[in-house]
């Protein structure tokens, strides 16, 4: 499995594309905007792209999946959980208001919930539900290789935002505490903002995890 993360948008947030080096078969995760910019790299890198992942509903994760859908002929998306879909439904409207002039409504394919697997790049990832940053956030883990998406839920040495009206701060710390850290001191991440890290390092350091 190999990975290309491609920070989009003016919040430079990192849109990853991952995919299989013996199929070149893979996946997108959270589109949020400059479309032109990541089919330029996935023709680069010659990434033949099989889904759209979204970790959940926020306009610079999102707002490109609709356009990249299509400009992919009809691939799939797929997440988040589909308590987000007030997020997904609300693109174009908030664009407006933000200068995201490119933003779309979406609806997924298939919506996402906790137990399920979801393909990417010839492996399989389990679903966590992570609440807090949004109702429907989720997390991506792929056990065997030690690795996983977080989206917003967790970053080196922070924790997603919850000042939005239906954010959780408990909710957001409990989901951490109870299904991230538990995978291991071993497995890395990739977040949505900013360089990545690995649970045992924010189990150490991380700010918001040593109440």
């Amino acid at each position: 499995m190999k990975i290309a993360v491609l920070p989009v948008t003016p919040f430079q947030q990192n849109c990853a594309i991952l995919w299989d080096e013996e199929t070149m078969k893979g996946a997108v995760i959270d589109p949020g905007g400059e479309v032109p910019r990541i089919l330029a790299e996935i023709e680069r890198l010659g990434v033949i792209v099989e889904r759209i992942v979204l970790t959940h509903g926020h306009i610079d994760h999102a707002a490109g999946a609709a356009t990249l859908r299509d400009a992919l002929a009809g691939i799939p998306i797929e997440g988040p959980d589909e308590r987000d879909r007030f997020l997904l439904d609300g693109l174009e409207a908030q664009g407006a208001k933000m200068g995201f002039p490119e933003a779309r409504n979406v609806t997924p394919d298939r919506w996402l919930v906790e137990g399920e697997t979801v393909a990417m790049a010839g492996v399989s990832f389990d679903v966590l539900h992570c609440p807090g940053h949004t109702p429907g956030s989720l997390v991506f883990v792929n056990k065997p290789a030690r690795f996983a998406l977080v989206g917003d839920v967790l970053f080196r040495g922070s924790v997603g935002r919850t000042d939005f009206p239906y954010g959780n701060s408990e909710q957001l710390i409990t989901a951490i505490e109870t299904k991230l850290l538990p995978l291991g001191d071993d497995v890395v991440f990739l977040c949505g903002h900013g360089p990545g890290s690995s649970i045992g390092a924010e189990r150490a350091t991380n700010p918001f995890l040593q109440q």
